[in-house]
């Protein structure tokens, strides 16, 4: 099952599995866009989706608002007993994450 763009402000692509959400096409993950990303993201998630993952290798921006999505998304499918791993992230992405230590919290996989 694949859905695409919810929300003019995302405009994400998602690929669904019964067990797995994968989110892909952000550019960008910050204050404009970070509350329609979380937003888009938590309305995909179904009973059974034990992980999220969030394609991050187009990302060149990243601020404070949107290291609150990926938390906010990391509590959320902690309470569904599940996972947010993040693929791929650009350079800059994977150093704001070390830099926050956000790298401890989220999963982060190259494939």
């Amino acid at each position: 099952e694949t859905w695409t763009g919810l929300s003019p402000a995302t405009n994400m692509d998602f690929e669904s599995t019964s067990e797995r959400i994968l989110v892909l096409g952000i550019k960008e993950l910050t204050s404009a866009n970070a509350a329609a990303v979380k937003d888009d993201v938590r309305r995909c998630i179904r009973p059974g989706h034990r992980s999220l993952d969030i394609d991050m290798s187009d990302v060149r921006i990243l601020d404070s608002s949107g290291l609150g999505t990926l938390i906010a998304l990391h509590k959320f499918m902690c309470q569904q007993n599940g996972l947010v791993r993040i693929m791929n992230p650009t350079p800059i992405v994977e150093q704001v994450l070390e830099l926050t230590r956000l790298h401890r919290l989220l999963e982060i996989t190259r494939q």
